[in-house]
C-alpha cells in the first residue's frame, strides 16, 4: 500500500496544475469587496498497520485503509464579521471508528471581531479547544505527523457514561484492552466541543477563554449540544506570551465535570455531577531557527472519581521537525504519560492506570503547494502485563485544494 501510495502521489504531482484554478473558481465575491466566501478542502488518504490492538484512537484490530474529505466554508461579511464550517466525510471521526462511513458537520462557529486589529474577537458555535499549541496545527496538512501526541489519543481507564461501583472495579479495568467507544483520553484531539469563546492578542500577549458544553477529554459523541446540553459547563483558558518572533510559550487551564448525563443514576446518594471534575492545568512552547521547529506540551490532570478518589496523571509531548529541503522535512516525537496512586480498597493503593512512552518519527515529501506525502513509524510500550499496540506503521497522501 505504501509503494501504491507513493506512485500515486508522483502521478497526482504532475496533475494538480488543474487545482490552482480550482482554487479561483471556488470563491464567491460581492463587486465592492464586503461579502466574500472560499471554499477550501484536504483529501487525506491514510494507511494503518499494525501488529497487534492498535494504539490511541486507532479503532479494530487490522490494518486500516482510511481516506477522509474534509470541506471548509470560510466566509467573511465586512472587515467584523467571519464564519466557519467544516464538513468530513469519513470512515469515523477517529479512524475506524465509523467503517461504514459517516458524513457531518464537525465544526461550525460564528466570529465578531468589534475593532479594527486582533486585541478582541468573540466567538460561538462548535470549534476546537484553545487549549495548549497542538490544536493549531493538528489539520493533516501542517501535522508533522498522521496522529496526535500521547495526550492528545492515549485512551485510559476512565469513563464517562458510569461510576464505578468500587476501587476493585475500576482498578479491575487495567487488564483489558482500551474500550475506546467509553473511555476517556485527557484531551480528546482538538476537543470540537460547543459553546462561546473571547479571545486576542496585545502586544506580545495572547489570551483565550472559553465556556463549552463538554470536558477536554470528552469523546466526539459528547460535543454535539443535541446530546449533551449545558447543565454542566467546563470552562478553559490560555494566556500566552510570544518574547520574540521565534518563541510562543503558555499556560492553559481547565475545569469541568466530564460525566455524560446518563451517568447520574450511577453516582454515590446525594451526589451530582458537577462534584466530579475534571482538573487540568497545562504549559506549551513553540521555537523556530533555520530549518527548526521544537513543540513542547505538558499536562497535569486531575480526575475527581466516584466511589475512588482522585485520580491524577500527567503527560507530555517534545516534537522537533527539521526541513531536509524545501520540499523533504522529517520529524521526531518523544511522548509520556505517568499515573497516581488512588485507594485499592484493601487498605492499599495502586497505580491507576499504565505508564507509557512512545516515540515515533516521520518523513514528509511536500510535492508542491497541493500535494504532500509522509511515513511514520512508531513504537510505545506501557508498564502493564500486555501492549495496547506496541508498534505502527503508517503512510499518508494529502490533497490540499
Amino acid at each position: 500500500m505504501v509503494i501504491a501510495a507513493s506512485l500515486l502521489a508522483a502521478a497526482a504531482s504532475a496533475q494538480t496544475t488543474w487545482l490552482d484554478r480550482l482554487d479561483e473558481s471556488l470563491s464567491v465575491q460581492s463587486a465592492n469587496g464586503f461579502f466574500r466566501s472560499d471554499l477550501s478542502g484536504l483529501l487525506d488518504l491514510e494507511g494503518y498497520f499494525i501488529d497487534q490492538r492498535p494504539p490511541g484512537l486507532i479503532y479494530g484490530n487490522q490494518d486500516l485503509f482510511n481516506p477522509r474529505l474534509s470541506l471548509f466554508l470560510d466566509t467573511r461579511i465586512g472587515p467584523h464579521v467571519y464564519s466557519l464550517v467544516q464538513a468530513r466525510f469519513d470512515r469515523g471521526f477517529d479512524p475506524g471508528n465509523h467503517r461504514g462511513g459517516r458524513a457531518g458537520l464537525d465544526e461550525y462557529l460564528l466570529r465578531y471581531t468589534p475593532f479594527a486589529d486582533a486585541r478582541l474577537n468573540l466567538q460561538a458555535g462548535r470549534f476546537a479547544t484553545v487549549v495548549g499549541n497542538w490544536v493549531k496545527r493538528h489539520d493533516s496538512w501542517n501535522n508533522p505527523f498522521i496522529n496526535a501526541p500521547v495526550p492528545y489519543e492515549n485512551v485510559t481507564i476512565l469513563t464517562d457514561h458510569a461510576a464505578p461501583a468500587s476501587p476493585t472495579q475500576f482498578l479491575n479495568r487495567r487488564s483489558v484492552p482500551d474500550r475506546k467507544e467509553i473511555w476517556l483520553s485527557t484531551i480528546w484531539g482538538p476537543s470540537y466541543a460547543t459553546g462561546a469563546s473571547v479571545f486576542g492578542s496585545i502586544e506580545r500577549f495572547d489570551y483565550a477563554a472559553e465556556i463549552k458544553n463538554s470536558s477536554l477529554s470528552s469523546r466526539h459523541h459528547a460535543w454535539n449540544p443535541v446530546h449533551v446540553g449545558w447543565s454542566d459547563p467546563t470552562v478553559s483558558a490560555r494566556l500566552g506570551y510570544r518574547p520574540g518572533a521565534a518563541w510562543n510559550a503558555g499556560a492553559s487551564f481547565s475545569y469541568g465535570t466530564y460525566f455524560l448525563p446518563e451517568a447520574r443514576t450511577s453516582l454515590p446518594s446525594g451526589k451530582r455531577l458537577s462534584d466530579f471534575n475534571q482538573i487540568t492545568f497545562g504549559c506549551d512552547l513553540s521555537y523556530a531557527w533555520r530549518h527548526w521547529q521544537f513543540w513542547g506540551e505538558i499536562f497535569a490532570t486531575r480526575f475527581q472519581v466516584p466511589n475512588v478518589g482522585d485520580a491524577d496523571t500527567a503527560a507530555y509531548y517534545l516534537e522537533a521537525k527539521y526541513k531536509l529541503s524545501p520540499r523533504v522535512f522529517t520529524s521526531f516525537r518523544w511522548n509520556q504519560q505517568f499515573f497516581g496512586k488512588v485507594n485499592d480498597g484493601r487498605g492499599g493503593e495502586q497505580t491507576w492506570d499504565h505508564d507509557l512512552w512512545r516515540i515515533e518519527t516521520a518523513l514528509g515529501y511536500r510535492f508542491d503547494r497541493h500535494l504532500q506525502g509522509k511515513l511514520q513509524y512508531s513504537y510505545s510500550h506501557q508498564q502493564g502485563a500486555f501492549q495496547q499496540g506496541e508498534q505502527l506503521v503508517a503512510a499518508q497522501v494529502t490533497l490540499k485544494f
